[in-house]
């Protein structure tokens, strides 16, 4: 009898295109090298147009159990295998400025998710949100998935009441309305710095772009969905990631829930 060989084990089974947008400022860069670097420069410089990461993180069960996330489309966990599943998140950071804005937005089109940021210690940079999002819905796939991120919770937890202390400009109940009525996903706050909240965000958008994903709403086959299964066009993207990592969910979800989403 001949031997049966196993068969290999998929390095991911979907890649997604993600995109962060919002002002310049708010931590965008910094939160693509957290997520896909492990670490925090203090000083970066402006993003021109677009900078590129990846990150491998698992989706559906068993580890989605930890999440805590509700399943929108009565769908995700009816899988045949019980094989975690993994996607392959392609992160492109855009530039906040105005003078990139052509730019950016054409990196808009073909993204099934996003990461919409603001900055809770300058409230200039929170009422651009929907300006930012009005811009996304324009461009990007119907039905893309959109959690909006408020960055430097590590500064709002350091204000006091003496002068030169950093003050929080953007209530988490503020920011839990503006998403209520523009229909977006979820709130969540991060630090850049210290990590805290930034794996959760990204994972929350990998969740939701799978559980659409096991209800049929994209065809993997179509570049435009902004995601594709391994294999599907090739099974590669073109260019390369400063660095591709595999992130434990449960880890990240511990992080994110030690001291709240602040």
């Amino acid at each position: 009898m001949p031997t049966l060989v196993p068969e290999p084990t998929l390095p991911w089974n979907y890649i997604a295109k993600l995109v962060c947008i919002g002002d310049s400022g708010t931590g965008k860069s910094s939160l693509t090298v957290r997520l896909c670097e492990g670490r925090f420069s203090s000083s970066h410089d402006v993003t021109i147009g677009v900078e590129f990461g990846s990150r491998i993180v698992p989706v559906g069960p068993p580890a989605n159990a930890s999440l805590g996330m509700g399943d929108p489309n009565g769908a995700a966990g009816h899988t045949n295998s019980s094989e975690q599943k993994k996607m392959k998140l392609s992160l492109w950071d855009t530039a906040g400025q105005e003078t990139y804005k052509s730019i950016t937005r054409s990196y808009f089109r073909g993204a099934s998710g996003a990461l919409l940021v603001f900055d809770i210690t300058r409230r200039s940079s929170f009422e651009s949100v929907t300006a930012w999002l009005n811009d996304l819905r324009q461009i990007a796939e119907e039905g893309i998935v959109v959690i909006l991120v408020g960055n430097k919770s590590d500064l709002a937890a350091q204000s006091t009441n003496v002068e030169g202390g950093t003050k929080r400009a953007v209530t988490k109940e503020e920011a839990e309305d503006w998403c209520r009525r523009e229909n977006v996903v979820e709130y969540v706050e991060t630090s850049a710095k210290s990590g805290e909240g930034v794996e959760l965000a990204f994972l929350k958008v990998a969740e939701r772009i799978y559980q659409n994903i096991e209800a049929g709403k994209y065809d993997l086959n179509d570049r435009r969905s902004g995601v594709k299964g391994y294999g599907t066009g090739g099974g590669r993207e073109e260019g390369k990631a400063p660095r591709t990592v595999n992130l434990t969910m449960n880890d990240a979800v511990k992080s994110g829930q030690s001291r709240g989403c602040c």
